[in-house]
């Protein structure tokens, strides 16, 4: 069995009275250990040809502003965005991946919480719903997956509601 290590970080207090950290981590948990266990997620993703233990990665939630800062530095997109992932491993050149004692990690999952909340009247849906959805999302994102075009686009979304369900 792989060991999933999450690491949560603040850097929004907006978060602070609206969730349950120790449930969000349980059920990010949940959420990768059911798509790493999905024979077709797991066969096209980063971790197929290596051997480990333990994957690691880290959820940020921050703010507009700051992710709008992230946004601009690394994408060259001057706007707020819901979520913003740095797929480390995935993204590395298969020689240069780097596993430390059994241990991948993947990267880290920048999530505005100002956005989410946007998001979730927009899309008529509530907070926990619309924040496990684009978490989801940033793991695809963590696992090596894209969506470039509309075809890989429908097949995130449905791996996304796929492990979201797991966990609602």
């Amino acid at each position: 069995m792989t060991q999933i290590n999450i690491f949560i970080e603040h850097l929004s207090d907006k978060l602070n009275n609206k969730l349950d950290e120790l449930k969000v981590y349980n059920d990010a948990v949940k959420m990768t250990e059911y798509l790493i266990k999905q024979k077709e997620i797991f066969e096209n993703s980063c971790l197929k040809t290596h051997k480990f233990k333990t994957i690691s990665f880290d959820i940020v939630f921050t703010n507009n502003e700051e992710i709008q800062r992230i946004n601009k530095e690394y994408r060259q997109k001057d706007a707020p965005t819901d979520v913003i992932t740095f797929a480390i491993f995935a993204d590395s050149p298969k020689e240069e991946r780097f596993i430390f004692d059994g241990e991948i990690n993947l990267g880290e999952i920048i999530v505005s919480v100002d956005k989410i909340e946007t998001q979730a009247v927009e899309n008529n849906k509530q907070f926990i719903d619309e924040l496990y959805y684009i978490i989801s999302h940033g793991i695809l994102h963590l696992l090596g997956y894209d969506h470039q075009n509309e075809e890989d686009y429908n097949y995130m979304v449905n791996w996304q509601n796929e492990a979201k369900a797991q966990v609602l």
